[in-house]
C-alpha cells in the first residue's frame, strides 16, 4: 500500500495518506484545518542499491596481491 503526500490548498499543511489498492480516490481531510481541498504532491521514492564492485577501501590483502 503506497503512502502519498498531499498539501492542503487552504492552509498549506503537508501531510501523508496511506492508500489501499482498491480505492481510487481516498477520503482526504487536512489534519491541521479539516479542509477537503488537498493536492497530491510528486514525491521522490527510495530504492535499495546493489553494487557488484568490491569495496576498495577495505584492508583485504587479496585486493592488493598481484595476479600471475
Amino acid at each position: 500500500m503506497p503512502i502519498y503526500e498531499y498539501r492542503c490548498q487552504d492552509c498549506g499543511e503537508k501531510f501523508e495518506k496511506l492508500v489501499r489498492g482498491n480505492s481510487e480516490q481516498p477520503e482526504l481531510a487536512c489534519p491541521n484545518c479539516g479542509s477537503k481541498q488537498a493536492q497530491k504532491l510528486l514525491s521522490p521514492f527510495g530504492t535499495r542499491g546493489f553494487s557488484t564492485t568490491p569495496n576498495l577501501s577495505s584492508s583485504s590483502p587479496d585486493l592488493c596481491r598481484p595476479s600471475g
